[in-house]
């Protein structure tokens, strides 16, 4: 739990605070952009909560932050924020929170679908989350982007039997009893709306997820820069060859997609052709970069 004592000087005066067991993996700015921002090296309250939407997202960031740096002065009923995840997104995706410090705090999302849920990537294995999960029919599938963002992913299998999938190029060592590897580039669909797109690079078998042609769940590999409204790689966490990685960036091209849900970075909604030019944009950009 966070420690008052441990609070960082420059949080805003009042209820909220970061304390400095912050690891900085910017999930409680994607969950309450109005209450927490960003320094140098760690999160820390901007603004206390004004209103009771900000207080709703402020009390959810405190819930799905990996660490527990997240305090109050005053004591705060959060069954609210704990039942709010999986958040709903748009039509049957949504956002789980619950963020693992084992993954860095990467985002984790779930594919609610008559032909059986998709867990992408893996939240923490809290008890709230796998309830609500089970109320949402459970997980059939559970899709691991990369290496990186797996998580508990071995504590969601054994709960709901789903079968996991991610590339052989990355499944190794205590990855390599997963029960799906997938080998090659070429895309390879699950099903009618699911397509798994190989997009080696930031890890050796990266690969992203493309749910009915509008969403892309692009693990580590593409996220949303908003200050400077661009799409863009992360070039200084780039594991494995930034130059495979911009061939595979340029191979996205040949896919239509409207979303961008990240690991890690922020998610982006935009029109298609719009998405697309971004994603252009994008290309070039790296392809300037060594």
């Amino acid at each position: 739990m966070a420690s008052p004592a441990r609070r960082f000087a420059d949080n805003a005066p009042g209820d909220f605070y970061v304390d400095d067991t912050c690891i900085d993996c910017g999930t409680c700015r994607r969950v309450a952009p109005a209450t927490f921002a960003e320094a140098r090296d760690h999160s820390f309250v901007e603004a206390q909560p004004r209103s009771d939407a900000e207080l709703a997202r402020a009390r959810m960031a405190l819930v799905a932050c990996p660490v527990g740096a997240i305090g109050t002065v005053a004591k705060h009923v959060l069954s609210g924020a704990r039942a709010a995840f999986p958040e709903p997104i748009e039509d049957e995706v949504h956002y789980c929170g619950w963020a693992s410090e084992r993954s860095y705090g990467a985002s984790s999302y779930l594919i609610v679908r008559k032909a059986g849920n998709v867990l992408v990537d893996s939240p923490r294995f809290a008890r709230p989350l796998v309830d609500r999960l089970e109320n949402l029919g459970g997980v059939r599938h559970m899709f691991l982007t990369h290496r990186d963002d797996v998580a508990d992913h071995a504590r969601f299998a054994e709960r709901f039997g789903c079968q996991r999938i991610m590339h052989a190029n990355d499944a190794t060592g205590a990855l390599s009893n997963i029960e799906r590897m997938l080998s090659g580039e070429a895309p390879y669909p699950i099903d009618d709306d699911l397509v798994i797109i190989p997009t080696p690079g930031h890890s050796p078998g990266s690969a992203c997820l493309l749910y009915r042609r509008r969403f892309l769940f692009s693990g580590d590999h593409l996220a949303w820069q908003p200050r400077r409204q661009r799409l863009y790689a992360f070039r200084d966490y780039c594991w494995h060859d930034w130059a495979v990685q911009t061939q595979s960036m340029r191979r996205l091209l040949d896919h239509r997609f409207e979303w961008v849900l990240p690991g890690h970075g922020h998610a982006i909604h935009l029109p298609a052709r719009q998405m697309a030019a971004a994603l252009q944009a994008c290309v070039r950009w790296m392809e300037g970069v060594q």
